[in-house]
């Protein structure tokens, strides 16, 4: 079948495969402006192959496909060969190709294809000086060439690329890079490159990466992605600096595409002082749920050996976490952290997710969760790794707990019931008194009420009975009792609003007037331990809380009323909420006398401190957040924290600016923190955190982020306070290269000390492919 459709003049410098896809910026249509970066300069933009109206796809790269050649003139000799001269046109299954001149063998199959080749595939184009297709047709090998993939944004050129399948190629003495046309901040140079479409990924001998086609460095053999999947291969080292380990360190990652639902990442290290450390995670998506390891291990810690004569300079660190779906309502967790040492995680834990925390939790758990039954099962325990917390701070463990919730409702009616049985335990061979108590405790909460809700408002009232039972263990009342405590309370609300227009804008007002009665009586529990009891923080959400305490070992003893007042402003045009503000107190109609051993919670005050919260959002990117506590008698402010968030569309602007002052503690800290471009590509990063209490800075990250379409970097100089108040510094690096991924921790740190930084476009997004694709020219692509 021959074909006869014209195509543009041949030109006498035939363009690269590279520079015929390319579509400047300028030229983009508006909706492509807009996702693509002006600085990128442009984008690819393939050919819409179907737009050719012949049929294309891998079924078609068959033998017995016919082969279909267009030319300006042919001469053949018959069953022999063929010889076409002047804008041959060639398709045979997935090949499509042309060229000025070609002579075909009608015997072998092969077509030579001379004078500015041009063959193009889904996802790929070719060019090059001369060509020789195979009689299957599926396969192409071309002389001086360049070649494009247009996912992988990639481009290059070789002395001879070989066109093994539809979706490979091979690529001898070639020069690679995802930078734009003309342009090569950096790049690869290679004696042999696969790219293999279908796998996703390319592998390439003898490299050498090029900055600026100057020689940095050689690698013999490198595992690149061409898209997102996973594979086998050395992920890019990251490195920086730390007073920690004193001073440089180096990490080399290898990761391990065992099975499409399990991996594992092993990453050796090396840091000046110390020696070599490894770090190892594994992940494993099993049928019930998702499980990952991460351990951490160093043979011989010189530094800690030094410092820690007496302890073994074996470390290491262990992080297991397991989520299961049982099905028919049945879920399991298991978190468990573990480390040889105190200083483990301050001195060598780079990837793990034990934090400078002071204890370490161990917990597995079993809940069921079903239409108005819930049950759990758990065992609890810890690692203090905090020496400077005593043993009688330290908290128990839970061996085990379990928990069953119940309830049901008839119409306005409602039922329900807590219960939790618990035994706790730690050591306690120093302690004395009620800190030497360990044992079991059975906690049981049956509630009846009744509530209404509507339009006008809410109304709820309810009676409930705390009742705990003890069998205590190391202490002299070691024989079993219990402790008893009615509450009765009532919660009452009304809504009122009304609309108004300010400017163009339709907004809603609402006033909302709440009332919350408590009453429980006092009931003696000096002889008894506060195994898992806290005096909850003050603030405007606890007005409306039952009781003061959490846990089970201490009931408070109320009679109070909260009257507290709410109003919001909301953006009826935009749905968003533009405003609230919030104020309560509570009278206290008797002393509040329960407390716990150190004597929080008591309380002859007749009333509380005026509490209140804001939020105002006059911008849909600028927010303000504030709350606290005020003292009217004293005139003075308790407690308060302030927040400033202010954000561009994109967020590349980001400034954060915080306030938390507590009076009973003598904190007062500032928080500023921002990311500022210096213009389309680089950007300033900055925190600093400030004791004003102290007068002294508490911690600061500065840095500076570039952003090119081909690759970005960060770096950043932290400094931050360590578990004996001194403060350490490091610094960190992260390089990525499209195409190639990166290396480096500087992002993930940037991301969890500035908040909104994670919501800002990554460097490298594009466009999807379909949006890219335009027609083909004369109707051949």
């Amino acid at each position: 079948m021959l074909l006869g459709l014209p195509v543009p003049a041949f030109c006498d410098t035939a363009p690269t495969a590279a520079e015929l896809d390319w579509q400047p910026w300028a030229d983009l249509p508006p909706s492509l402006q807009q996702e693509v970066p002006r600085y990128c300069g442009g984008t690819y933009r393939p050919v819409e192959l179907a737009g050719s109206g012949e049929p294309a796809g891998e079924e078609q790269a068959q033998a017995d496909e016919p082969i279909n050649i267009t030319s300006r003139s042919a001469r053949y000799r018959l069953d022999d060969f063929m010889e076409l001269r002047g804008d041959v046109r060639v398709q045979q299954g997935a090949l499509r190709a042309r060229s000025d001149a070609a002579d075909y063998n009608q015997v072998s199959g092969e077509l030579d294809l001379k004078g500015d080749v041009v063959s193009r595939g889904e996802g790929f184009l070719l060019t090059g000086d001369n060509a020789r297709a195979s009689g299957q047709g599926d396969e192409l090998e071309l002389n001086t060439a360049t070649f494009l993939l247009h996912e992988a944004h990639m481009r290059g050129q070789a002395t001879r690329i070989r066109r093994t399948g539809t979706e490979s190629m091979r690529i001898s003495e070639g020069v690679l890079t995802t930078c734009q046309p003309d342009r090569n901040d950096w790049s690869i140079a290679a004696s042999q490159v696969d790219l293999d479409q279908d796998s996703g990924f390319g592998t390439a001998r003898h490299v050498r990466v090029r900055v600026k086609d100057v020689p940095v460095m050689y690698i013999p053999w490198i595992s690149f992605p061409l898209d997102d999947r996973r594979k086998t291969g050395f992920l890019y080292p990251s490195f920086g600096t730390s007073n920690t380990g004193s001073g440089f360190y180096v990490a080399t990652p290898y990761y391990l595409n065992l099975a499409p639902h399990y991996d594992l990442t092993y990453t050796p290290q090396f840091i000046h002082g110390r020696g070599y450390f490894s770090e190892m995670e594994a992940r494993y998506l099993g049928p019930l749920g998702q499980s990952d390891l991460q351990v951490g291990f160093i043979d011989s810690d010189n530094a800690y050996a030094d410092e820690a004569p007496g302890n073994s300079s074996k470390r290491w660190g262990l992080d297991f976490t397991n989520r299961s779906d049982f099905g028919n309502n049945w879920l399991g967790t298991i978190d468990y952290a573990a480390v040889s040492d105190d200083d483990y995680s301050q001195d060598l834990n780079r990837t793990l997710n034990i934090q400078q925390s002071t204890h370490l939790q161990r917990e597995g758990q079993l809940r069921y969760r079903g239409q108005g039954l819930n049950f759990s099962a758990a065992l609890r325990g810890f690692q203090t790794i905090d020496p400077a917390i005593p043993q009688a701070r330290r908290p128990y463990n839970q061996l085990p707990r379990l928990r069953l919730d119940a309830g049901d409702q008839w119409g306005n009616w409602y039922a329900t019931s807590e219960t939790e049985y618990n035994y706790f335990w730690r050591e306690n061979e120093n302690l004395g008194g009620l800190n030497a108590a360990v044992g079991h405790r059975l906690r049981t909460q049956p509630e009846v009420g009744w509530e209404l809700s509507g339009l006008p408002g809410f109304l709820r009232t309810s009676v409930m009975l705390d009742h705990t039972e003890y069998d205590l263990e190391d202490v002299q009342k070691d024989e079993p009792f219990s402790r008893s405590v009615p509450f009765v309370d009532a919660d009452a609300g009304l809504f009122f609003d009304r609309f108004f227009t300010l400017g163009d804008r339709f907004y809603n007002q609402t006033l909302e007037p709440r009332l919350y009665y408590v009453y429980s009586p006092e009931r003696d529990q000096t002889g008894i331990p506060t195994f898992d009891t806290a005096l909850t923080s003050f603030n405007f959400s606890q007005l409306f809380a039952r009781d003061r305490f959490t846990g089970g070992d201490r009931v408070g003893d109320n009679n109070r009323l909260t009257a507290a007042l709410t109003t919001r402003f909301y953006d009826m045009d935009r749905g968003i909420e533009r405003a609230r503000f919030s104020i309560g107190r509570i009278q206290r109609f008797e002393d509040e006398n329960v407390a716990l051993p150190n004597g929080q919670g008591r309380s002859s005050a007749s009333s509380s401190p005026l509490a209140g919260e804001f939020l105002l959002q006059p911008l849909d990117n600028l927010t303000l957040r504030s709350s606290g506590q005020w003292d009217e008698e004293e005139g003075e402010t308790l407690r308060g924290t302030s927040q400033i968030r202010f954000h561009s569309s994109d967020f590349r602007y980001l400034a954060n600016a915080g306030h938390t002052y507590d009076a009973s503690t003598g904190l007062e800290q500032s928080d500023l923190s921002s990311v500022v471009p210096l213009g389309e590509q680089t950007s300033l990063i900055g925190r600093w955190i400030y004791d004003m209490d102290n007068d002294e800075t508490a911690g600061t990250l500065a840095g500076i982020e570039y952003t090119s379409c081909c690759w970005n970097m960060q770096l950043v100089a932290q400094r931050y306070r360590t578990r004996d108040e001194g403060l350490d510094t490091r610094i960190l690096f992260q390089i990525q290269l499209r195409g190639l991924g990166g290396g480096g921790s500087a992002a993930d740190t940037i991301r969890r000390e500035i908040p909104g930084f994670e919501q800002r476009q990554p460097p490298h997004s594009a466009p999807p492919m379909e949006e890219l694709k335009r027609p083909a020219d004369n109707g051949w692509p």
